[in-house]
């Protein structure tokens, strides 16, 4: 290697690119790049950009259904809903950007992923967030949730979407590095989807939106690496939003699109300029030039290098017809947003770009998308953990004193302290919003609605990614079966740390495993989603946390239900009955926080996930709600059935009692995880447990609701709602 070379390859390396990767950079272009071409590159060549680590795995999702009009590939997964209406959904991280800046990391996020979905032709109906912060008494925590809740809360709260539902962790492992997971729904005309594919040599290349500045540069390249305690010095890479930037430029497209002038749309996302040019040229198979010159900027002096890495935000690209050219400007004028003609596609099968008249890059489109690399990374079989008896587990303590123990936890008390931050019932078309088991959305002007959740269980994931894999995607589909919709797809955030570590790897290839198998069975198919690696600080990887977004369907809203029981209902477990009654309290939230098993290795391994017992069972529950056989549901998960009891009888403000079965460790009934089980609510029991028996569905009468505002437990157990109530909604407040 020349003198030059190993100057150059310096560059490629603080950049992100390894020696091989270079090499092949070079190769591809006959010569030793420029520092834009080489900027370039490595952030189309970055893990966030290519999933050169991930792509291998993800192409075994399923992505095909009779439902799915577009899956992976585009900004945004769609999806038919019938009526010639489609939803438009996706996920996606901003993690490193919101542990150095958690406001604008955050919000940010928000930003970005609404205009993955507007770019769709989309009218963005919904956020939901999958939020993961370390230690609650960690002494960063509270400064992280208070920033990333209140950058959440600013852009969608100014940009006017509706924050209907989402998920918070707090774990240890994520003391360095938290999880901020971004998803945003849109309602479109399912013949009036927009793509990012360029088409029409010589049709003109639109810049719109806000100017271009320094903010995020090489973002992309810093969310596929490491953090480390040099940490804060990378704000700069940060982007900074503006919501009300973000309205206007959602309006002008929405506008736009309508108007019949768009060709082709890509938001600028990661990589800026560099991504949503390269992209739309390679997916149109055509080239494109640019004279930078040209771009709208807000800082002088800007290289070729900046403009095309910055990540500043707000901002689109896109491909126009030229008769419309006119009627573009006028909208975007009226918008008071830039709207820039700044170059043109060409047949050339490059990315040439222009500055001060001269040429700033010269590259072949190929070598960035299609030749990009693609690794199997090492990995291995997995070392399972073996299942802890319950007898192990069990403590010495009553009932009602463990239920108010766990309710009062960061694990499973009330989030409302956080989702009163975000609005949302904005648009007054949230049917159910925040706490229950899914958000219901409905369809503006029609009886139809949308229900949407997110889920994952990170310690079942450590202790078995396949199994902790499948069981995000069963825990997804029971949330939005418990509000009577049909489950229709799947959006995924894989957060996972360094896959170059064989046991990282493992839990990725393990994890998607687990996914494609419960999706293909269930019939959600994966239609959008993101990757989020090297999630470790200081060589410390997070719990793994393979986030699901899933997206149903309801045909008439005012069908649907909720958690909360009303007066003079029977209950019942469905999934248990006399013969199924054990409760698996091995890697459980009780196994935590009353047992003190913090971990892994002592938490034992996770229930195991019965993905046709996952089907029937909720098929069931849909066939009850047709019927109106039953009055409320809600799926056991976390804490076990004796936390989902008490969450229901504080959504209804109502008392409950409910017998023990004979023979049985109470502790493990009452607190076990047992998959594919619901609770439900019942006026009409003798019709329900007849539906049950015809489907050979097990089920188990566990008690009545009650005038008084208690639980009784037939061991003679009685908890005062108002103490229930005082547990559950102080639990985080009272820390954070």
């Amino acid at each position: 290697m020349s003198v030059q070379s190993e100057m150059q390859f310096e560059n490629a390396a603080a950049m992100g690119l390894s020696k091989e990767e270079w090499e092949r950079v070079c190769a591809h272009l006959g010569r030793i790049p420029n520092l834009c071409e080489l900027g370039i590159f490595s952030a189309m060549w970055s893990e966030h950009c290519s999933y050169k680590s991930s792509k291998k795995w993800l192409k075994t999702l399923p992505t095909d259904g009779a439902q799915v009009i577009q899956g992976p590939g585009e900004n945004a997964g769609v999806v038919d809903i019938g009526d010639g209406t489609a939803v438009v959904f996706k996920i996606e991280s901003h993690n490193h950007p919101s542990f150095i800046e958690p406001y604008q990391g955050a919000a940010t996020g928000v930003g970005g992923i609404l205009r993955d979905v507007f770019t769709m032709g989309a009218r963005p109906v919904a956020l939901l967030n999958a939020l993961r912060f370390g230690q609650i008494d960690h002494e960063k925590t509270p400064h992280l949730v208070s920033g990333v809740t209140a950058g959440i809360g600013g852009y969608g709260n100014c940009i006017g979407i509706p924050t209907v539902g989402g998920e918070v962790e707090f774990d240890a492992s994520y003391n360095g590095n938290i999880l901020v997971n971004a998803m945003a729904v849109g309602i479109a005309h399912s013949d009036r989807i927009f793509y990012s594919a360029a088409s029409g040599a010589g049709n003109p290349v639109i810049y719109v939106g806000a100017k271009t500045g320094r903010d995020g540069i090489h973002g992309a390249t810093m969310a596929s690496a490491e953090f480390s305690d040099e940490t804060e010095s990378k704000r700069p890479t940060v982007q900074v939003g503006d919501p009300f930037t973000g309205k206007l430029l959602m309006e002008a497209c929405l506008e736009l699109m309508a108007a019949d002038a768009v060709v082709a749309i890509q938001d600028m996302g990661a990589a800026g300029l560099t991504s949503s040019s390269v992209e739309m040229a390679a997916k149109g198979g055509l080239g494109m030039e640019i004279d930078l010159d040209l771009v709208p900027v807000r800082e002088s002096e800007m290289s070729a290098y900046e403009i095309m890495l910055s990540e500043s935000q707000e901002r689109m690209l896109m491909v126009i017809d030229p008769s419309q050219a006119e009627i573009a400007r006028q909208i975007f004028n009226k918008w008071d947003l830039d709207f820039m003609p700044i170059g043109q596609v060409t047949d050339s099968d490059r990315l040439i770009l222009l500055k001060e008249g001269e040429i700033a890059c010269d590259i072949p489109l190929a070598p960035l998308v299609d030749d990009a690399p693609e690794y199997d990374r090492p990995h291995l079989k997995p070392e399972l953990l073996h299942v802890i008896p319950a007898a192990e587990i069990r403590q010495n303590i009553q009932i009602s004193d463990a239920l108010k123990k766990l309710i009062g936890s960061e694990d499973l008390c009330s989030r409302r302290w956080i989702y009163e931050q975000y609005d949302s019932h904005v648009m007054a078309d949230t049917i159910i919003g925040p706490g229950g088991d899914a958000a219901l959305v409905r369809v503006h002007g029609t009886n139809k609605a949308l229900a949407l959740t997110v889920d994952c269980t990170p310690r079942y994931v450590e202790a078995d990614p396949y199994t902790g894999g499948k069981q995000a995607v069963a825990e997804a589909y029971r949330n939005i079966i418990c509000v009577g919709a049909t489950p229709l797809a799947v959006t995924n955030n894989l957060n996972f740390g360094n896959p170059e570590k064989p046991e990282i790897m493992t839990q990725l290839v393990q994890s998607v495993t687990g996914m494609k198998d419960a999706c293909t069975q269930l019939s959600t198919p994966v239609v959008s989603g993101n990757v989020s690696l090297y999630n470790e600080t200081d060589g410390k990887a997070i719990k793994p946390c393979p986030v699901i977004g899933m997206v149903g369907v309801i045909e008439d809203w005012q069908t649907a239900l909720g958690i909360a029981i009303p007066p003079e209902t029977e209950l019942f477990i469905v999934g248990q009955d006399e013969n199924i009654n054990t409760g698996w309290l091995s890697n459980t939230v009780y196994a935590k926080i009353i047992a003190g098993r913090i971990d892994a290795e002592n938490q034992g391994a996770p229930p195991p996930v019965d993905l046709m017992s996952e089907l029937q069972t909720g098929q069931l529950i849909l066939d009850c709600y047709k019927n109106q056989l039953i009055n409320a549901v809600h799926d056991i998960s976390d804490g076990g059935m004796l936390v989902a009891l008490c969450e229901m009888m504080l959504a209804g403000n109502i008392g409950a009692e409910i017998t023990l079965p004979d023979n049985i460790d109470t502790h493990a009934w009452c607190f076990g995880e047992n998959q594919s089980s619901y609770i439900i609510a019942t006026s009409k029991a003798d019709e329900f447990t007849k539906n049950a028996a015809q489907a050979n569905i097990p089920y188990l009468r566990i008690g009545r609701s009650i005038s008084q505002q208690e639980l009784k437990i037939s061991n003679g157990d009685i908890i005062s709602l108002k103490e229930l109530k005082q547990c559950y909604d102080t639990g985080l407040s009272n820390r954070l």
